[in-house]
């Protein structure tokens, strides 16, 4: 049986290892608040340009723009958006284990695809895993803005249409509420779907031609999902994290509590061995 001092040592131990969690947990929750609202915020903004691009790719469909044309798919792309940090519960795992099942089930080898990393724990696995990751950005703050990932947006599209990949899948955390996330597979490119998916009935009329429109606006509709799967994600990373850290919370208290009935139990073994110490004694003297 441990003794008195190391059970204390436990229980001082255990009661900072709290104190740090139920902090994490405070800090992410105010977090979360702030990312709900981001990614609220931006829904208003891709509805309408789903709503005037499916209206312009429905009415230019023999266009013949790279963006909305299928083609034979040699090599795949994967986006992969992940945490730059641990201690988020199963945040990294279950979007990493999508990616690698999605992988076996369609590829048979690394040079059928490549991988673009947004978030250090995905970029680290598919590294240690020998995957070709050709575009990652790490470090990305708790409230990214579109200017931290308008480059590797921008060239996943543009690598996109000069042919170094024929298909890009996304994959993300959608977040559903403060307990709970999906995780979430979206094809960006092609946009062969885009008419169908928006089911637009509005009527446009553009100048200088509905063409020369959709050439500007295919590449920041492509953006725009790539930065909206991002705050999605993020409001999910600190719903996750402070998921993580309330049962952590919870865990230290339940084993505080364990800890302290071993101990006075311990404690009053002790004390009762003494007395009867000292009894014996002075029996013996008599």
């Amino acid at each position: 049986m441990a003794s008195l001092r190391d059970i204390k040592s436990k229980i001082t131990s255990t009661k900072k290892t709290s104190q740090i969690t139920r902090a994490m947990q405070m800090v992410s929750a105010s977090k979360l608040n702030r990312a709900e609202e981001n990614a609220k915020a931006y829904v208003p903004y891709m509805s309408k340009i789903q709503e005037v691009v499916g209206a312009i790719a429905t009415g230019t469909s023999d266009s013949g723009h790279p963006m909305l044309t299928s083609r034979p798919v040699k090599k795949t792309a994967y986006l992969v958006i992940t945490a730059d940090r641990g201690l988020a519960g199963a945040y990294n795992s279950n979007i990493i284990r999508a990616v690698s099942n999605a992988i076996t089930e369609r590829h048979a080898s690394n040079d059928e695809y490549v991988i673009l990393a947004i978030g250090r724990m995905g970029r680290d696995f598919f590294v240690k895993r020998g995957s070709n990751v050709i575009e990652e950005v790490i470090g990305l703050p708790d409230q990214p803005a579109f200017s931290d990932i308008k480059e590797i947006a921008r060239r996943a599209v543009g690598m996109f249409t000069d042919g170094t990949y024929d298909e890009l899948y996304m994959y993300y955390n959608h977040f559903v509420s403060a307990i709970s996330s999906e995780v979430t597979e979206k094809k960006v490119l092609p946009l062969t779907d885009i008419a169908v998916e928006t089911g637009t009935t509005a009527s446009y009329e553009f100048e200088p031609s509905a063409e020369a429109i959709l050439e500007v606006l295919l590449p920041q509709y492509a953006e725009s999902l790539i930065f909206g799967a991002l705050l999605d994600g993020k409001a999910s990373e600190h719903a996750s994290r402070m998921s993580a850290m309330k049962s952590a919370t919870d865990n230290a208290t339940d084993l505080i509590g364990n800890l302290t009935l071993v101990y006075n139990r311990a404690r009053q073994a002790a004390i009762t061995q003494e007395i009867t110490e000292i009894v014996g004694g002075a029996a013996a003297q008599e």
